[in-house]
């Protein structure tokens, strides 16, 4: 993360309208939690994976690619009504933040911002993002005329030079996009996590294979492809209950008790909307990482170990 950024002095000149907008979002988004969770709301709203089963940009395509950036125009107005206004009538830019007009701009790699003639001369957000590296980018820049190359698009489009680049102030980069469990798994846990017929299974097989990781809602969706998805985890007929004697406990980042147990047992932290799956075996009071639950003491598994006994189950509140 970045600090927020004071109009010092830079090369004798100081942009202080690219300093206000870039100000603007770094107080609504000390962290870039909320530019994460945007930028992982919008790959996955591309991706539809409740219906198609897709969870990679390299199953997307082209026309489905081009879109992003307009999905990602539409849901940073949404996320950021708090800082982003309409613009002025005699503008034909996306935005106005804290009184300047900025237009909005999303690319599929690095620097390469399409910039129309309109956008000339003013301020600009742009973005990037790459599910498979887990990271964006996203910051503020002036589309000053030597900023830009001299192009022959046939849209008269430019992109920016290597004095545009480098002025670009970066608010997150590398931003911490939200887990897709999904892209780090190899061929063959991919093959059997999708391989039974029954919504239920998958997920159970999601939840058995993928361990020690944040697990979004959105990839439950896709592995189960059921408009129930999130049943598919609970008790009472799904996960939990199905994983339980084979000694996983599955964790809910909607319950500070969940939380606190992932975070005891040494496991990654599930956020509001996530699960995290682990396998657990009894332990030794005061032993690393373990935590008590209904007065037994339980720690994560090794990969040798066999669990013989069911997993706890952990209290909702």
């Amino acid at each position: 993360m970045l600090d927020a950024w004071r109009p010092d002095p830079l090369d004798g000149e100081t942009d202080v309208e690219v300093v206000r907008v870039f100000n603007a979002f770094r107080t609504a988004d000390p962290n870039g939690t909320r530019l994460g969770k945007l930028m992982r709301r919008t790959l996955d709203q591309l991706y539809d994976g409740q219906r198609t089963g897709r969870y990679s940009w390299e199953q997307l395509h082209k026309t489905e690619r081009t879109h992003y950036g307009t999905l990602f125009e539409i849901n940073m107005r949404r996320e950021f009504d708090d800082v982003i206004d309409e613009p002025e009538e005699r503008q034909k830019l996306d935005y106005r933040v804290a009184g300047i007009d900025v237009d909005c701009k999303f690319s599929q790699r690095m620097n390469g911002w399409m910039i129309p003639p309109e956008a000339i001369g003013h301020v600009l957000v742009v973005g990037y993002v790459s599910d498979r590296d887990s990271e964006f980018a996203f910051g503020v820049v002036r589309a000053a005329p030597g900023h830009c190359n001299v192009g022959n698009n046939r849209d008269a489009k430019v992109t920016l030079n290597r004095a545009g680049r480098d002025a670009v102030r970066w608010i997150e980069r590398p931003g911490d996009l939200p887990p897709n469990v999904l892209l780090q798994c190899d061929e063959q846990t991919l093959r059997d996590i999708f391989q039974p017929r029954s919504g239920q299974r998958r997920v159970n097989e999601l939840l058995r294979r993928v361990t020690g990781q944040r697990i979004g809602r959105n990839t439950i969706a896709t592995v189960a492809q059921q408009d129930d998805f999130m049943k598919r985890v609970r008790a009472n007929g799904g996960a939990r209950t199905a994983l339980r004697d084979q000694g996983y406990v599955i964790l809910g980042g909607d319950y500070a008790r969940h939380r606190e147990v992932a975070a005891s047992l040494g496991g990654p932290i599930p956020q509001p909307g996530e699960v995290v799956s682990l396998r657990v075996v009894p332990a030794e009071a005061g032993a690393t990482f373990a935590v008590s639950i209904d007065g037994v003491y339980w720690r994560t598994a090794r990969d040798s170990e066999v669990c013989v006994d069911p997993a706890p189950e952990v209290g909702f509140k």
